[in-house]
């Protein structure tokens, strides 16, 4: 199998008389004094002006979102279900039954069948499929054919390489990075998104 090169209120005002009242007198003028000052304190407390309601901000969704957000989503759908078919080509050294061609193109499934025919001929197969950490660097949408390039993390230290007959698990070389940077190129035809090339990276280790 080939692997990879080695976020103030209002108070009032109170007035004194010069001549003396009677009691009731003062009662009165008392009760009429703090009347007025009821009247005037609801007088004033009706002309304050309302605090003004700040209309809620209206979101900027039409600025920030991003246009090619659904094209983004798309190819790395895509990129994650040619991985799906692959890993069940690997488990049985054959592409035929898989959904491979539905996702990757001639020049990208090269490769794949590199790797199965020389599976065969150690009479080796794969157990499990690899995880990964991918992201769209780039993506282009031109008129005739968007492109995008993808970067993945590639971790293959649960995808085990074993013997066909017996089951018997096989060790990678020593020399073997089982984390390392993949490019992916890939193109839109029509209204899907086909993964055209692959390129491993060993020396670029994530």
């Amino acid at each position: 199998m080939t692997r990879a090169p080695s976020q103030q209120a209002y108070t009032g005002i109170r007035t004194r008389k010069s001549s003396s009242a009677s009691a009731v007198a003062l009662a009165l003028c008392a009760a009429a004094v703090l009347t007025a000052c009821s009247d005037n304190d609801t007088g004033n407390a009706g002309k304050t002006s309302p605090s003004p309601i700040k209309s809620p901000t209206a979101p900027e969704t039409s600025k920030s979102a991003d246009p090619l957000a659904k094209d983004k989503r798309a190819v790395l759908k895509v990129y994650e279900r040619m991985w799906e078919e692959q890993a069940k080509a690997y488990e049985k050294t054959d592409i035929k039954g898989t959904k491979l061609k539905q996702y990757a193109t001639k020049e990208a499934l090269g490769r794949a069948m590199g790797d199965l025919l020389a599976m065969k001929q150690a009479g080796t197969a794969t157990k499990g499929a690899p995880s990964h950490n991918t992201k769209v660097v780039s993506l282009a949408p031109a008129p005739k054919i968007p492109k995008a390039r993808l970067r993945d993390c590639l971790d293959i230290s649960k995808w085990q390489t074993v013997k066909k007959k017996t089951g018997e698990p096989q060790p990678y070389p020593s020399n073997q990075p089982l984390r390392y940077v993949t490019t992916i190129d890939a193109e839109k035809w029509g209204k899907r998104w086909m993964i055209t090339r692959i390129n491993s990276h060993g020396d670029q280790t994530c």
